[in-house]
């Protein structure tokens, strides 16, 4: 359910639609307009956006529909996880057949639940004001806390349903999953500065960029660090270098790896991760090359959450 919450949050962005409701209403949203002046309402508030006022001034309340449904379904469903992780959480507190652990994880992951819920709002918020577009710092927030959920709710369930086998291999191999997990967590974040600043539908060539493999306009601005964040060039180019240099760190990790002793599970979860690697890289490539369509952009989002999850689970088959 979170992952096709993720996968709907990118469809929302990729569609341009996450600016289509303009208020935040946890409990009475739930409700989409049921009549022909609720409508209205909707569209003369949205009317009053910079989206509407910059770039959509030529839709039609029919128009504003087709991009009001799939925000809709995007905040729903998140209304959706929430009532149904509380009201099952509530029941088993109460019949006190919950242990103290699993008490504070799941209250824990509520609590996430919850302030996911306004950090969204909160991104939203700054394309209702001045830009049409969303934060790229604030968007950054709002997946990254996706994948922190994402990622404890899938350690959480591996944790109850098997039993952690004991540590196999060298300490360098645990370090090295350890590496590769905040690797592959650092080069989707920047992926969701590309998507901030729609960094992705620039430069469209591989391996160069506008003919060089650096680009000409990298360190455009001062501080030139603030390039690596607000550049379209800079990040874009970040993270290119980010996703190639951690699949090659995959594919030593791999290799090097035949050379300690492995259990059967820990050498079959090292090959998934290295050939979804390999699968998302060439996914984000073609994606890139096509000017990031809606169906690869989404299949893109979809192979990230993929390559967290098998970078869990080989730091979960490593073992403690």
């Amino acid at each position: 359910m979170v992952a096709l919450m993720i996968v709907l949050g990118g469809a929302t962005r990729l569609t341009e639609s996450g600016l289509s409701i303009v208020s935040w209403q946890p409990v009475t949203g739930i409700l989409p307009p049921l009549n022909d002046l609720e409508w209205a309402a909707l569209f003369a508030a949205y009317m009053q956006t910079p989206e509407f006022t910059k770039i959509n001034f030529w839709m039609t309340v029919s128009d504003f529909k087709s991009i009001y449904w799939l925000e809709y379904l995007h905040r729903l469903w998140g209304r959706f996880i929430g009532i149904m992780f509380l009201l099952p959480y509530i029941y088993f507190l109460f019949r006190r057949v919950l242990p103290r652990a699993l008490i504070w994880r799941f209250g824990g992951l509520f609590l996430l639940g919850s302030i996911q819920g306004l950090v969204g709002w909160y991104m939203v918020r700054s394309g209702l004001i001045n830009e049409p577009t969303v934060s790229q710092y604030r968007l950054a927030g709002h997946l990254s806390l996706a994948f922190v959920i994402f990622g404890l709710l899938f350690w959480y369930s591996i944790s109850s349903l098997t039993s952690r086998p004991l540590k196999c291999g060298s300490g360098w191999v645990k370090a090295g999953s350890v590496t590769i997990l905040y690797c592959v967590a650092i080069t989707s974040v920047w992926g969701a500065f590309v998507a901030g600043l729609d960094a992705g539908r620039a430069y469209n060539t591989f391996p160069l960029m506008d003919g060089q493999l650096v680009p000409r306009d990298l360190l455009l601005s001062s501080p030139w660090w603030i390039n690596f964040f607000e550049n379209t060039a800079a990040v874009q180019f970040t993270h290119r270098i980010l996703a190639v240099g951690t699949v090659i760190l995959i594919f030593l990790f791999w290799i090097l790896t035949y050379l300690t002793s492995l259990t059967k599970a820990a050498r079959r979860a090292i090959d998934i991760l290295a050939l979804t690697a390999l699968c998302q890289l060439i996914l984000g490539i073609f994606t890139l090359l096509s000017g990031v369509p809606l169906t690869l952009g989404i299949f893109h989002q979809i192979g990230a959450l993929g390559l967290i999850t098998a970078a869990l689970w080989v730091l979960y088959q490593i073992g403690d």
